[in-house]
């Protein structure tokens, strides 16, 4: 009776260290084959990179001292509160979504106007431009549906298919909510130009995109398109998309300076004094979208909380903000409304929330006219 005891628990720590084994080859093929994980940066690269003052031993540095390590015990801790099936963390109706008319963004536009898609993704046309910002427009911000949540909303104002050509995309950083291979496919053939920070190109790269339509960017790197004025500017954040390459590829934020409208696009990162730097060299901004969703106290040197948010938009000098990296997907522990941004009500800064999908005209008073976020 004992010797067949031994042999069935002998037998199933085979079995449970065969699966174990398995699940390690599975994921490993996953990450060496999915072209999702993108590509990292050649040695030459990484020779010139090492020149920068925000560069060292094979990473990318903020601007100031950014914590971003937790302990495995507080890691422990925070699983079931991560895990917890909260409902308020996403919407319990259809989120209202306005449908955009693929002929009208083809008509002569006059007036700069940019388009929502929930998240940080945008279409933004000025002076004549068709202009994609962080266009992560697929279901799931992760390398495998398996792995993330979906969308909150079931479709989209628009089909990638629907959308006119493309004179630009502006990525932020690398990470899936920012970046994502099946977007960034399905654009592929009518995109003229990519401008990205260092190294990020390596990802487009392995996609199959033309290197002469990557224009890598440094931190306060300016250049002229067509009259059309771009800067990189710095954010305090962090990249990767694998397990080995953190910090590989720069992260930061974008000045766009048309004829008339000056727009300011904050990607990730925590507040610093980085955004009255930015104000002070390439302010005031007529519009801000900045960064103000899934925070939270344990990581918010890399996610501003609401009130970091209002006053980073009073850095830049802004004369609107608008919340942005929230209303698609729910990344963090916050109620998904959150974002809305109250907090700046009390420093007096105008915060337009508009409904994805509607258009943000630069020419009309930006004020939220709809609670839409709230149930009906």
């Amino acid at each position: 009776m004992l010797k067949s005891s031994i042999k069935a628990i002998q037998r199933l720590l085979i079995v449970i260290i065969s699966i174990c084994l398995l699940l390690l080859i599975i994921g490993f093929l996953f990450v060496s084959l999915s072209p999702q994980f993108g590509g990292n940066p050649s040695s030459e690269q990484k020779a010139e990179f090492e020149k920068l003052g925000h560069y060292s031993n094979g990473e990318f540095q903020n601007l100031i001292e950014t914590n971003m390590d937790m302990d495995f015990g507080e890691a422990i801790k925070m699983l079931p509160e991560f895990f917890k099936n909260d409902p308020s963390r996403v919407p319990d109706f259809d989120i209202p979504i306005v449908k955009i008319d693929s002929v009208d963004l083809t008509l002569p536009n006059q007036t700069t106007r940019l388009i929502w898609f929930g998240h940080s993704a945008f279409l933004l046309q000025i002076d004549g431009k068709n202009i994609l910002l962080d266009p992560m427009l697929g279901e799931v911000p992760a390398p495998h549906p398996l792995l993330g949540k979906k969308r909150f909303s079931k479709e989209l104002p628009i089909e990638i298919e629907q959308l006119p050509s493309i004179d630009m995309i502006l990525f932020s950083h690398d990470h899936y909510d920012h970046l994502d291979y099946g977007s960034v496919q399905k654009l592929m053939g009518k995109t003229h130009a990519y401008y990205v920070p260092l190294g990020l190109g390596s990802h487009l790269k392995a996609w199959g995109i033309h290197p002469e339509k990557i224009h890598e960017m440094d931190w306060w790197d300016e250049l002229e398109v067509d009259g059309l004025k771009l800067a990189f500017t710095p954010s305090r954040h962090f990249s990767g998309r694998g397990l080995t390459n953190r910090f590989s590829t720069l992260w930061g934020s974008w000045v766009i300076h048309g004829e008339s409208d000056r727009i300011y696009f904050s990607g990730d990162g925590g507040y610093g004094p980085h955004f009255k730097d930015i104000g002070d060299r390439f302010g005031p901004f007529d519009f801000a979208m900045m960064e103000c969703g899934q925070y939270n106290e344990r990581w918010k040197e890399i996610h501003m909380i609401p009130e970091e948010t209002a006053q980073a938009g009073l850095d830049i000098q802004a004369k609107v903000i608008m919340p942005i990296h929230w209303g698609a997907f729910s990344l963090a522990m916050h109620s998904w409304t959150d974002p809305v941004l109250k907090a700046a009500e009390e420093l007096k800064l105008p915060v337009y929330v508009p409904k994805i999908g509607s258009y943000i005209n630069m020419d009309q008073n930006l004020e939220t006219r709809e609670e839409w976020w709230i149930k009906p």
